[in-house]
This record gives C-alpha cells, sequence and structure tokens, in this order.
C-alpha cells in the first residue's frame, strides 16, 4: 500500500433545526466543537486564511493536514475535512465519524446536519463573521449573498506539481459524469429547479468557476492563475475554483465538481473514482498519450447536462462529444479506471458502489420521491437528516411532521 496515493475529503453540510429549516447555529456549533478540541471557530478560520494568503502561493506544506470541523461561507453551514487516508475503508471511517462529530456540535445548539447539497426550503443565508467572508460579500454581492451550497471535495496526492497538471489536462473531460453520479440538489428556495444538480448551476456564478484548457505543464498552470489573480477579481488563490485544480496548501490534486452525497458510501465510491482517475491519467503522461482534444466549452455543456438530469437522461459521452446514455458513460468512466482501481485494492468496492447508485438513484433522486410522497419539503431534509447520521431506515419516519 505504500505505493497508492493518497486520499482525502471535505464535506460541507446544513446545519438545520427539527422542521427542516435551516439555522445559523454553525459557528455556535463550531465553539462548541472547538472547545472538544475537534473544530475551529470562524476567527481561527479567518486568521489561518490569512496566514495562508500571506504565504508564496507556490509554496505547498508537505505536512499532514489534520481532520477537523471547520466554518463555511454561511452560518447555516459546517464543513468536515478527513484525515488523509490510504485504503477506502478509512475514508468511510473517517467520514463516519466526521459526520458524526459535527451532528453532535449540531445538536448542542439544538440542530442536526444534512448531507444536502441545496436547502429544499426557502431559506434567507446568513453569512458568517469574518473578514474575509465579509470581503466576499462586499466584493460579489448577491452571488456571494445568496450562495449557500453544500459540495464535496477530493484531495489526491501527487509527487509535485508537474504530475499534478498531467493529471488535471487529463481527468478535465471525466468531471462532468463525477457531477451526474453525486447530484444532489434538486431544490432551490422551496421550488425545485428541474437540475438534478443545481448546486452545480449556483455554483458557475462566481467568475473563476468551470472547466480549464489543457495546461500543458506546471509552469502555464501557474502563469494562469497568476494571471487570474492580477485581474483583482478573485480575493486570493482559495478562490481559485477551478473545477480541479492544484491544492495552494498541499501536494494534491483538487476535485471539486461533486454535490456532497446523502450517503457515505456514495462519497467513499467518488473518493475511489478520483483517485483511479488520478492514477490512470499519470500512467497515461508517463507513457507520452496526450490529454484528450476537447475544448472547455464543450466541457461546459457536458457539465450543464450532467448538473441539468444527473442520470436520469443522456450525459456527454466525454470523448466522443455525443449524448450517451448515463449508464454507458457511467460504466465508460468504469473501465477508464478499472487498472488503476485494481491495483489499488478498491475495485470491488467502486464497481459495487457505481452498481448501487444506478440501482438506487442519486440524492436527487430520493429527495424527489420523499417529495411526491409527502408533499412536504420539510420532510425531505428531516429523511436527509436521518441517511446523513447513517440511518437510511429513518427516512419512512422521517416523513412523519414532528409536533411541538
Amino acid at each position: 500500500m505504500d505505493d497508492v496515493r493518497t486520499v482525502g475529503v471535505e464535506e460541507e453540510l446544513l446545519v438545520v433545526d427539527s422542521f427542516g429549516r435551516p439555522q445559523p447555529s454553525g459557528p455556535a456549533a463550531l465553539a462548541v466543537a472547538s472547545r472538544r478540541g475537534e473544530g475551529e471557530t470562524p476567527d481561527e478560520h479567518d486568521r489561518a486564511e490569512q496566514e495562508t494568503d500571506q504565504q508564496d502561493g507556490d509554496q505547498q506544506d508537505t505536512g499532514t493536514p489534520a481532520a477537523h470541523l471547520m466554518p463555511e461561507l454561511k452560518a447555516q453551514q459546517l464543513e468536515l475535512g478527513t484525515a488523509v487516508c490510504r485504503t477506502l475503508g478509512e475514508v468511510d471511517r473517517e467520514l463516519r465519524h466526521w459526520r458524526a462529530r459535527a451532528e453532535s456540535a449540531a445538536a448542542s445548539t439544538g440542530g442536526h446536519v444534512a448531507a444536502l447539497a441545496t436547502s429544499p426550503v426557502a431559506v434567507d443565508p446568513v453569512p458568517t463573521a469574518g473578514d474575509r467572508y465579509a470581503r466576499m460579500l462586499d466584493t460579489f454581492g448577491i452571488t456571494a449573498r445568496e450562495m449557500l451550497t453544500c459540495g464535496c471535495h477530493v484531495h489526491v496526492s501527487v509527487t509535485d506539481d508537474d504530475e499534478g497538471v498531467a493529471a488535471l489536462d487529463r481527468i478535465r473531460v471525466w468531471l462532468p459524469v463525477l457531477t451526474a453520479l453525486t447530484a444532489n440538489s434538486p431544490f432551490w428556495q422551496g421550488e425545485d429547479t428541474g437540475y438534478a444538480s443545481y448546486r452545480s448551476q449556483a455554483w458557475r456564478r462566481w467568475p473563476s468557476a468551470g472547466p480549464n484548457e489543457v495546461f500543458g505543464d506546471a509552469a502555464a498552470y501557474h502563469r494562469l492563475v497568476d494571471r487570474v489573480l492580477a485581474t483583482d477579481t478573485v480575493l486570493d488563490t482559495g478562490q481559485v475554483y477551478f473545477d480541479a485544480r492544484l491544492s495552494a496548501n498541499w501536494p494534491t490534486v483538487e476535485v471539486r465538481t461533486a454535490d456532497v452525497t446523502l450517503h457515505v458510501e456514495d462519497a467513499v465510491t467518488l473518493a475511489g473514482l478520483v483517485r483511479g482517475l488520478v492514477e490512470t491519467a499519470v500512467r497515461d503522461a508517463r507513457d507520452g498519450n496526450p490529454p484528450p482534444d476537447v475544448p472547455a466549452a464543450v466541457l461546459r455543456m457536458a457539465g450543464w447536462r450532467a448538473g441539468r438530469s444527473g442520470l436520469g437522461s443522456d450525459l456527454v459521452d466525454p470523448l466522443g462529444g455525443r449524448p450517451a446514455p448515463a449508464a454507458d458513460v457511467v460504466h465508460a468512466l468504469l473501465e477508464h479506471v478499472r487498472t488503476a482501481l485494481a491495483d489499488a485494492g478498491d475495485e470491488a468496492r467502486v464497481s459495487a458502489g457505481v452498481a448501487e447508485i444506478l440501482r438506487r438513484g442519486t440524492g436527487a433522486d430520493l429527495q424527489r420521491r420523499v417529495h411526491r410522497e409527502t408533499g412536504d419539503l420539510a420532510a425531505v431534509v428531516r429523511a436527509a437528516v436521518a441517511v446523513t447520521a447513517g440511518r437510511p431506515d429513518g427516512v419512512a419516519q422521517a416523513t412523519h411532521r414532528p409536533t411541538g
């Protein structure tokens, strides 16, 4: 296992009350977590962000990030980060542990956490206090004020920036498939959007978000980041919201296109697929195979279609650029990474995870099913709370409205 790339996962969660309404108690929950040694308060996080901004953007910290709970842009959110993992079993245990610690912290303030990529019920987002968050609100106006979305980011280790960029250039065509597999945000401000992943649509409102052209090498990647920063449009390297990027703080490739998933196992499957994509890409680069020649404009179309229908309709074939049945495209992804999965010991688990998603459906499918059965968006949130807590059998009970 020493040769297997390490992987880490970050998840953003909604903080909600017993009636399914997002409540702005994330900072209070983090204060509890901080006293337990499990998280950092918004003030501590803001200071850490400022210290990172003062460092050389090309300087990567090769230390080990600590698993903990963190604040997000809105007070109705918590973020968790796993430790660095070598096996998918470790990823599973880390996610279950930190989801439980997030739930405990939220419960101390009378709330719960829900792995929902957008709020099904109407919400007035409340900003988290902090200098950086205040600057985001001032700079980006209604985009920052309305943004209440929860994603799942997967980090995979690389030996250096050149290897990382070789991976970025070759995985880019497959990232929309990950959006479709993790789609978990059909509702926005109390309405069905018609999208499976509306988070992926809302996220495109940030000026730096989206796919890139092929970079070619690390120098070209860093030149582009420098030119983005030189426009004085984004605040710092943390706001370079490419679909996939080199981490500014760790020697990793970070893939950012996924919704947070309701089921832990779906996040584990995602982590395995991303690790398989990175390893396959690096092997292709070593063998002299060029990146697929797909323009970023086509990738934007593929990403839009993935967010629109999830697995419910055609996706854009990553290499052919034509519509194809979603299951066929997902199986093509699995075949593309199968050798890397097998070498990492992940093939059986990831294959089973993909098959389960295709059989059961995504988080968006579950949300819509609960809403069809109940007509109650609060019931959708309560069902998500049960699944987030590892109680999928609690979905039926969650459809009953609480009293009080």
